[in-house]
């Protein structure tokens, strides 16, 4: 396990991006907690998200894909 994936900043907060958000370069779009430290996950690119792959809170590993995008 690398880390845990957060679609939030907090619980009850609104998530980073939905299916369908529309998201730019820079944005952050997700949360990896890894050693107890927060790490804001940015997109490199404008895109569409078309799929989100990783439930909320669930641990992830190096190289897993979390998101399917549509760049624009």
């Amino acid at each position: 396990m690398v880390g845990t994936f957060y679609r939030a900043a907090a619980p009850g907060d609104d998530p980073f991006v939905d299916l369908g958000s529309k998201i730019n370069t820079g944005q952050t779009i997700c949360i990896l907690e890894a050693m107890k430290l927060m790490n804001e996950i940015e997109s490199e690119f404008n895109a569409e998200i078309v799929e989100i792959l990783v439930e909320n809170g669930t641990p992830v590993e190096f190289g897993q894909v979390l998101m399917r995008v549509k760049q624009s």
